[in-house]
């Protein structure tokens, strides 16, 4: 199968037999399926059993998922995903009283992999680089930051001395942000079929993860981040609905 959309100028990309697999045990909890469910489930998408049953021995071979008797579960690696998808669509937060978390590099000598695998990790802690080694957010996320972060990084409570907004601006595309929020929330009201609302809705939780979950005080007017993740729970509910969990 090969469903292709568009949001504004971009194109969505294609939804593959792994594409739907594993948008439908991520947004199931827990996430496992019967394969016997897995195939009624991928019918409606244009993935045949056949098809199906490659799908998922290639992506056990490759640790995607895998396998007890005839049920297929999520491995470690994508639970760990599967929790970033959850916080995307509710992420934890607190009153904010205007602290921020800073985190600087400190350590040396780390090759470009690791240099790479750590900017990963800070982008998704939703922390933004201020300048090379400095990471900041508003504390406002309901999460402790890695203990092995010390290894690499120092961190601190700090406040702005300049206008805490300006800041953010600087940090987050929070405009680019919000027009594209707005064209895939205008996008998955039209997508109808099976495969258009999958293909919509995974670039609507890959836009959720990249939201910096910021304080309403610092965000523009009319963000639009609260009725994309509600749209994307509604799909959550008729997916879970649609496989009898």
């Amino acid at each position: 199968m090969n469903v292709s959309s568009q949001v504004g100028e971009a194109e969505l990309p294609p939804l593959s037999a792994r594409s739907v697999v594993l948008s439908l045990l991520l947004g199931t909890h827990p996430p496992e399926l019967p394969v016997k469910e897995l195939v009624r489930a991928v019918e409606p998408f244009g993935v045949g059993g056949s098809t199906l049953r490659a799908a998922l021995s290639r992506m056990v071979a490759a640790g995607d998922l895998r396998r007890t008797d005839a049920v297929y579960g999520l491995s470690d690696r994508l639970l760990a995903r599967q929790r970033r998808q959850d916080e995307a669509v509710e992420a934890r937060t607190r009153a904010w009283d205007g602290d921020w978390e800073m985190v600087v590099i400190t350590a040396t000598g780390r090759g470009p992999a690791e240099r790479a695998d750590l900017r990963t990790r800070l982008t998704t802690l939703r922390l933004a680089e201020l300048r090379e080694g400095v990471w900041l957010r508003p504390a406002n996320l309901r999460r402790p930051l890695p203990e092995d972060l010390a290894q690499v990084a120092q961190t601190y409570t700090a406040r702005p001395g300049g206008p805490a907004r300006e800041l953010a601006d600087q940090l987050w595309p929070l405009d680019t942000w919000a027009a594209k929020a707005r064209a895939l929330h205008a996008h998955v009201a039209t997508a109808h079929s099976p495969g258009d609302r999958f293909t919509a809705f995974a670039a609507v939780v890959r836009h959720l993860l990249a939201d910096p979950v910021l304080p309403p005080a610092l965000l523009p007017t009319d963000w639009p981040g609260t009725e994309l993740r509600a749209a994307y729970a509604e799909f959550q509910r008729e997916i879970t609905g649609a496989i009898g969990r």
